[in-house]
């Protein structure tokens, strides 16, 4: 029998894919779901969009005729709603995905609730194909943002022990890893119930062989400390970090059940700039009561902050949160149009940044027509041009072009 494994959303949910692969027994992993006699859908549903998403493409393979089997944070949504319209096949939480094989054995139709305190044990051995892996960390989120179902699917904050993470870490190195990006649901927490820290962890890992480059997913700005400040010089770690701020007027982030303010952002950013960071945060617009002046003023604050890429998305109201109390009272013509001036601004921020850069260490990552691409310690990408095979190389890149988006390169 052949599994295709769809994944939607973040690098949490694409390090829960590669535990199911590693934990698949007896079944043979295609690439294509055309090939594939069960299709395994692991869903998101941070938005509206992520659950329009998931949903159109299981219609889609439903067309198909095949099995299908639902996972992710969407399993007590769209995951219950389909399975109740016989949609899909089975549904199971994220609790579950260690046991895979044995799921894809039954015969009958099922459902699985999700355990929120369950850590998963199994070690991967290898991204095929990469050289570079997601290594989650932490699992869960203590936060209440008012417009944030994540905790609610996801479950408290728990992190995952230091050794298990460093045994992970070193196999993947042996394997060929060489750069590791670490994620979580509140990737800032990790350690608070198991007495480590962030920072600790970093330098361990920084002592793995064969390890040359540590990526982070999303911090918090709360959580940034001077213990973290102080490892920022280290040449281990990527010069790119993504500070969830998700909105820059203070009315709103009160509104929004925020524990940052702009100010505090505003000072910690600047110090890490100064560092030769390149910044990236979340924006949510169309927040209900978003007014004129809160925009106004929330975009100024985004042209004084030294940020250089930007996960800016529209307000969905989420099911059992406490903005989906609240009026949906900004017209969607209208966040659309705050979110392509946000985008714009931070784009032209982002091309400053990269004129500004002499010298580029770069990880190719893959192939695509006569191209090579990859991603530079800033977190942006470069397209480069040659006869040789760069497939996951290394490269120190002196001489590029500044386009549009993206830097490119002949070598």
């Amino acid at each position: 029998m052949k599994v295709f494994f769809k994944t939607f959303g973040c690098r949490t949910n694409i390090f829960d894919t590669q535990i199911m692969i590693a934990s698949l027994e007896s079944y043979e992993i295609v690439k294509n779901e055309n090939e594939a006699d069960i299709v395994v859908v692991n869903s998101c549903t941070v938005t509206n969009g992520a659950d329009k998403d998931v949903k159109d493409y299981i219609s889609k393979i439903r067309k198909l005729n095949k099995k299908i089997l639902f996972t992710g944070c969407a399993l007590d949504s769209v995951g219950k709603d389909m399975f109740a319209k016989g949609s899909i096949f089975g549904a199971f939480g994220h609790s579950k995905k260690e046991e895979i094989s044995t799921l894809l054995q039954n015969k009958t139709r099922f459902y699985f609730d999700n355990d929120l305190s369950h850590l998963d044990s199994t070690i991967i051995h290898r991204f095929i194909g990469k050289s570079r892996a997601f290594i989650k960390i932490q699992e869960g989120c203590n936060f209440k943002c008012s417009y944030c179902v994540i905790p609610q699917v996801r479950g408290k904050s728990r992190s995952y022990q230091k050794n298990y993470i460093l045994s992970q870490i070193k196999i993947l190195a042996d394997n060929g890893i060489s750069e590791i990006v670490l994620s979580g649901t509140n990737l800032g927490s990790y350690g608070k119930d198991t007495n480590d820290t962030l920072p600790k962890l970093l330098i361990d890992i920084s002592k793995i062989s064969g390890i040359k480059r540590i990526r982070l997913g999303s911090l918090e700005p709360s959580q940034i400390n001077d213990d973290f400040l102080e490892i920022l010089d280290s040449s281990f770690l990527e010069k790119h970090l993504h500070i969830a701020i998700q909105h820059t007027d203070n009315k709103m982030l009160r509104i929004m059940n925020r524990i940052n303010r702009f100010e505090k952002d505003l000072i910690l950013f600047e110090k890490i700039a100064k560092k030769g960071f390149a910044l990236g945060s979340d924006f949510i617009v169309g927040h209900p009561f978003e007014s004129d002046e809160i925009f106004n003023n929330a975009f100024l604050h985004l042209k004084a902050l030294p940020l250089t890429h930007i996960h800016t998305f529209i307000y969905s109201p989420r099911a059992n949160t406490k903005s989906a109390n609240m009026p949906l009272n900004i017209p969607k013509a209208k966040a659309k149009e705050r979110l392509h001036l946000i985008k714009s601004l931070i784009a032209s921020k982002n091309k400053i940044f990269r004129e500004s850069k002499k010298q580029l260490n770069v990880l190719v990552e893959n192939k695509k027509g006569s191209f090579f691409y990859g991603l530079d310690q800033f977190f942006n990408r470069i397209q480069i041009k040659s006869d040789y095979d760069l497939s996951l190389k290394w490269l120190q890149i002196d001489n590029y072009k500044v386009g549009e988006g993206v830097n490119y390169a002949e070598i």
